[in-house]
């Protein structure tokens, strides 16, 4: 599949949030707040198609959309792509990164700390 782009994923983030849907509903759902019309969002549509991320089907006389990729296996990649591009596709970096140039609230490092302590737990179990 081709990359989902900034502009596609709100079209996605629609369907995963209510799939299946037809075109209307989702210009009801994204247009406003993209300042997008209906032409526009039926060209994304199309290029989401196109890109293998959706599927149309017709039922009762309307073509609805739902998602052939999930929101999971879009947020692993573009994760990843971020990872390789600015860290070399090393997580630590990112993370310390962060640390140094924005403040981390007490509870986020709490969470951190227990998810090293599980991945931990889980390289134990192997």
């Amino acid at each position: 599949m081709s990359k989902i782009s900034a502009a596609e994923s709100h079209i996605m983030e629609a369907l995963w949030a209510g799939e299946p849907l037809g075109a209307d509903e989702i210009v009801a759902q994204v247009g406003p707040a993209q300042n997008w019309g209906e032409a526009t969002v039926k060209t994304l549509i199309n290029r989401l198609l196109k890109k293998k991320a959706l599927v149309s089907e017709r039922a009762g006389g309307r073509t609805r959309y739902r998602p052939l990729v999930s929101r999971a296996e879009y947020l692993t990649g573009e994760s990843q792509g971020l990872l390789d591009r600015l860290f070399g596709g090393e997580l630590a970096p990112l993370v310390a990164h962060y640390a140094r140039h924005r403040a981390l609230k007490p509870e986020e490092v709490t969470r951190l700390k227990r998810l090293i302590e599980e991945l931990e737990d889980e390289g134990d179990d192997e």
